[in-house]
């Protein structure tokens, strides 16, 4: 009887954790994903000329939005080219 309660509260304590893991992992693929669609909408809609690499890639999947926008105040700072 003591192992049945025992591997209940273990598979209590494993759903919250994944459900708390899924959360947070569901919230960086949105921001990356919204981040990466950004940055090709302001590559081929609005013809500006950021550079598509690795790096640039990378901010933009990181950071969402905030990495975009830095991307875009660089590009038009000179700085990115």
């Amino acid at each position: 009887m003591d192992d049945i309660i025992i591997l209940l509260f273990i598979g209590i304590i494993l759903a919250v954790l994944i459900y708390i893991f899924w959360k947070g992992l569901k919230k960086l693929l949105i921001n990356s994903l919204v981040g990466i669609v950004l940055l090709l909408v302001l590559q081929y809609v609005f013809i500006i000329d950021i550079p598509i690499n690795i790096f640039t890639i990378l901010a933009a999947a990181l950071f969402g939005i905030p990495g975009v926008g830095t991307l875009l105040l660089l590009h038009l700072g000179g700085m990115l080219c």
